[in-house]
């Protein structure tokens, strides 16, 4: 068993206000706040050292190569242990009735493709399960939560691809109610009934990212409430006797600047959505210094043990001011994401961050048609053409990595 995450130090709470009735987006749920409500009064500090290998490969191991099936989806530059991850989230809502296994494999490989021309060298794949309630005790697998073994094939083209590669279930919220709040409000009535449900969920996919030699397997997502609860150490022991790589968990933005993240994991990857209160016209610096204000709240200096997990905005005007609004149509500009994605990549340099994989891609999406911005989520960034060269520039820095001291 590898070692595990000291009980993290208390530091100085900052406290936030709101106005009310404004939008604050909390992980991909906008949350309204009353005037003179605060943020959950948590803390936390930076991971401990890990005795795993840091490329999530198994112990006496070395990152895999492209395999000779991969043909013409090798990338330009194949991640290896040491590099920054510079990836994207997939997100699959899978059509099972429709879509058959062949053409599954036929658009991953589309995404692949579509990944090795912004320079990518690492894909998160993200994934729905389901819940009955705030309050329930079980979780499953829906009708559009991918099986194991189509995943398995579509991690399997990722991998030959020369990618690193993380897999991510994210608790759905379409059965909750406004009452419930956000996934990461939830409270089942048993936890010990909720953590024995989620293992039974989870430990097929363990096994399907085991078999496809995925490097990471993020046991959770975004799931504040839970958070230090025992029943994680039993869910992990179990999880590191199925799964070979490195066992991470991604918390949402606000547990991370103003809480303790007591899990028993070594890798932590942040789920950013940090806003900054600036006009749609501020240049990158600004959006600089505001990213840095929210990190220096936990602290100061470099994070190299620390993941954006995830990261984006939508191309629309007032975007910085709520990064995460998911569900807002504000006239389009794709000037305000061109300049977001370009600050964060300089964040994740100037305090050697691991890396950042950009939200996101729906995985039955084309992503070389622009978005229909009718319909489409304005967090959509495939198809646009300024997004696309900020992701490219940020991929193709000669950043070496966190820990090395090199930035572009």
């Amino acid at each position: 068993m590898r070692s595990r995450l000291p009980l993290l130090a208390i530091f100085p709470v900052a406290v936030l206000t709101l106005v009310v009735g404004t939008p604050f987006v909390l992980g991909d749920h906008p949350v309204r706040w009353q005037a003179g409500s605060a943020l959950p009064r948590l803390v936390l500090d930076d991971p401990a050292e890990s005795t795993t290998p840091d490329d999530g490969t198994r112990p006496g191991t070395t990152a895999a190569s492209p395999s000779a099936s991969a043909e013409d989806l090798q990338v330009a530059k194949v991640w290896k242990a040491g590099m920054p991850q510079w990836g994207v989230q997939i997100y699959w809502e899978d059509d099972r009735k429709t879509l058959s296994g062949d053409f599954v494999e036929k658009q991953a490989r589309k995404q692949a493709e579509y990944l090795i021309g912004l320079g990518a060298n690492s894909v998160s794949v993200s994934f729905p399960f389901y819940t009955k309630s705030g309050t329930s005790d079980e979780v499953w697998a829906g009708a559009k939560t991918p099986t194991p073994q189509r995943l398995e094939r579509v991690l399997k083209v990722f991998k030959d691809a020369g990618f690193r590669t993380r897999l991510r279930p994210i608790m759905d919220e379409s059965s909750l109610k406004p009452e419930d709040g956000w996934r990461g409000d939830v409270e089942p009535a048993s936890r010990s009934a909720w953590f024995a449900s989620y293992r039974k969920l989870v430990t097929p996919y363990l096994k399907a990212a085991d078999e496809t030699r995925t490097n990471t397997f993020v046991i959770g997502t975004e799931l504040n409430s839970l958070e230090g609860d025992p029943g994680w150490n039993t869910l992990v022991d179990s999880a590191e006797k199925t799964f070979s790589g490195e066992i991470a968990y991604d918390a949402n933005w606000d547990n991370y600047v103003t809480g303790r993240i007591n899990m028993p994991v070594n890798h932590l990857g942040v789920d950013a959505y940090f806003p900054v209160k600036v006009p749609d016209t501020a240049p990158v610096k600004d959006l600089v210094d505001g990213w840095d204000k929210w990190l220096d709240r936990k602290a100061t200096g470099t994070l190299p043990k620390i993941l954006v997990s995830e990261s984006g905005i939508g191309a629309m005007n007032g975007a910085y001011h709520a990064p995460g609004d998911f569900y807002s149509h504000r006239k389009v500009n794709t000037k305000v994401q061109a300049n977001w994605y370009t600050a964060v990549c300089q964040v994740v340099q100037e305090r050697h961050m691991q890396g950042v994989y950009w939200w996101s891609i729906h995985f039955e999406d084309d992503p070389n048609t622009p978005p229909d911005d009718r319909t489409a989520s304005r967090l959509d960034f495939a198809g646009r053409p300024l997004s696309e060269k900020a992701i490219k520039a940020c991929f193709a820095s000669d950043y070496a990595g966190p820990g090395t001291g090199t930035t572009s």
